[in-house]
C-alpha cells in the first residue's frame, strides 16, 4: 500500500553518529535549540531517557542510516506531530533519503510552518491541553524502510517440458532461495522485538521532586517539506526509538541519574587558625 507522506527538505550527513543518539536504522537525538547541544541520553532499565529544562525550544533530529530511503512516524507525548492524532504508526510521518537527517522543531501545521516544541509542565502540554494527558514525557520514532523495486531476471536455462520431479510447484522458474526466507524470518523477528519494546508495563517510579514534563505548542518557525508517496516495505516497523524525559530533579527521584554527592561539614578541616579575610 502507497501511503502519502512528507518529504523534508533536507542536506545530507556524513561522519559519525552524534553522542546521545540511539537507534539502529535511524539515529534519533534530542537537540536542545536554547542551549545549542544534544542533549546527553541515560539509560536505565532498558529505557532511555533524557533531561528537559522548562522553557527550552528542542527539536528531535532523525539521521537515516542505511542505504534506503525509509518513513520515520514522529509521536511526542503520544501525537502524530504531523496529523496532530493520537499517534499510531500507520499513519503519515517523514520521509528521508539515503543517509539524509532532518531536524522535526515542532507540530507540523502547513507545509511550511510548524509551532515550536518547547519543554514545559505536564498541564500546559498540547497532549494534556487537547485531553490525551496519559502518554505525555516520552518521544517515539517508528521507522519503516521503503518497499524495494523488483529486479527484472532472465532465464538463461531452456524452457521444462514437465514438472520436476521433486519439491513443490511454483509458478516462479526460480527456486526459493533459503539466505532470503532465513532474512524475512529475522527481519519479522526484529520488526517483533522493535514493536514490544516501548509497550512493556511501566516500572514503579519514585515519589517526584517536581512537576513532570510536557512538550508544548509554541511558536510559529519556519520547516518546509512537500508532499511524496511512500510504500512500506513491511506492515509494521523495523525499529520504534522511545526516548522519555523529564527534569533533572525527576530524573534522580526516578533513579535515572545517581544523585551527586554532598560534602558534609567537617568538625576538623585544618591543622591551625587561619587569620580573618
Amino acid at each position: 500500500m502507497i501511503w502519502k507522506t512528507l518529504a523534508a527538505a533536507i542536506l545530507l550527513c556524513s561522519g559519525a553518529a552524534t553522542a546521545g543518539a540511539v537507534g539502529n536504522l535511524a539515529d534519533v537525538t534530542i537537540y536542545d535549540r536554547a542551549e545549542n547541544r544534544v542533549l546527553p541520553v541515560h539509560r536505565h532499565d532498558g529505557r532511555y531517557y533524557v533531561v528537559g529544562r522548562p522553557g527550552n525550544e528542542y527539536q528531535i533530529r532523525v539521521r537515516n542510516r542505511t542505504v534506503r530511503d525509509i518513513l520515520a512516524v514522529v509521536s511526542v507525548d503520544g501525537v502524530n506531530a504531523v496529523s496532530g492524532e493520537t499517534a499510531d504508526w500507520n499513519q503519515t510521518g517523514y520521509v528521508l533519503g539515503r543517509y539524509q537527517s532532518f531536524g522535526i522543531r515542532g507540530w507540523r501545521k502547513t507545509l511550511e510552518r510548524v509551532a515550536a516544541f518547547f519543554f514545559t509542565e505536564h498541564a500546559n502540554s498540547y497532549a494534556a491541553r487537547t485531553g490525551r494527558p496519559d502518554h505525555v514525557g516520552v518521544i517515539g520514532v517508528a521507522v519503516f524502510r521503503r518497499q524495494a523495486e523488483p529486479e527484472a531476471r532472465i532465464n538463461r536455462s531452456p524452457p521444462r517440458t514437465e514438472p520436476p520431479a521433486s519439491g513443490a510447484h511454483d509458478d516462479s522458474p526460480y527456486p526459493a532461495s533459503a539466505d532470503a526466507a532465513s532474512e524475512a524470518g529475522s527481519g519479522s523477528d526484529r520488526s517483533a522485538e522493535s514493536a514490544a519494546g516501548p509497550r512493556h508495563a511501566p516500572s514503579r517510579q519514585a515519589p517526584r521532586k517536581s512537576a513532570s514534563l510536557g512538550t508544548g505548542h509554541g511558536r510559529s518557525v519556519h520547516s518546509r517539506v512537500t508532499y511524496t508517496s511512500f510504500e512500506r516495505a513491511t506492515a509494521s516497523p523495523e525499529e520504534v526509538v522511545a526516548i522519555h524525559y523529564d527534569t533533572h530533579a525527576n530524573l534522580v527521584a526516578m533513579g535515572v541519574i545517581r544523585a551527586p554527592r554532598v560534602a558534609l561539614p567537617s568538625p576538623f578541616p585544618g591543622q591551625f587558625v587561619p587569620d580573618p579575610r
